[in-house]
């Protein structure tokens, strides 16, 4: 069990880093005719950049069938890329940008605070001078009272 816990952890963290890692070099890089459409109005429930979450989902679902048999590794760390999918769905889409209106803004310090840290990275428009491009890890000022 403390193995299946500990490669779903790892499956988690790394999806919030190479998010990280993707979202600052790749969308806002030679991706970004891709990443822009979440960054302007959008018309439509869905965007272009939806893409990006059907790829990562895919990826998760690879890894859960690889390791379907005898419930290896693989099928632990596809279990926690799945885990922050549905995470990122819900504080992403659904608290942040209320894609889905669901709740109001939260009140939760914590949830507040990667609120304002998203926010601030939707100040701008332009793809060179956004900040906070992490979902659960974000500066500290973030979570300061104001």
């Amino acid at each position: 069990m403390m193995y299946a816990l500990l490669f779903t952890i790892l499956g988690f963290a790394i999806m919030e880093f190479s998010g990280w890692f993707i979202h600052k070099y790749i969308m806002h890089g030679p991706l970004w005719n891709i990443h822009k459409t979440h960054h302007q109005p959008s018309k439509s429930f869905f965007e272009l950049n939806d893409l990006f979450s059907l790829l990562f989902g895919s990826i998760a679902v690879l890894m859960i069938f690889l390791g379907l048999e005898g419930l290896d590794y693989r099928f632990w760390i596809g279990m926690g890329i799945s885990f922050y999918g549905m995470l990122y769905f819900f504080i992403h889409d659904v608290l942040v940008h209320r894609r889905i209106k669901w709740f109001e803004r939260p009140k939760n310090k914590l949830l507040l605070g990667i609120f304002r840290a998203h926010q601030a990275h939707h100040a701008t428009n332009n793809k060179d001078d956004a900040v906070s491009f992490g979902l659960f890890v974000v500066p500290k000022k973030y979570f300061k009272s104001k």
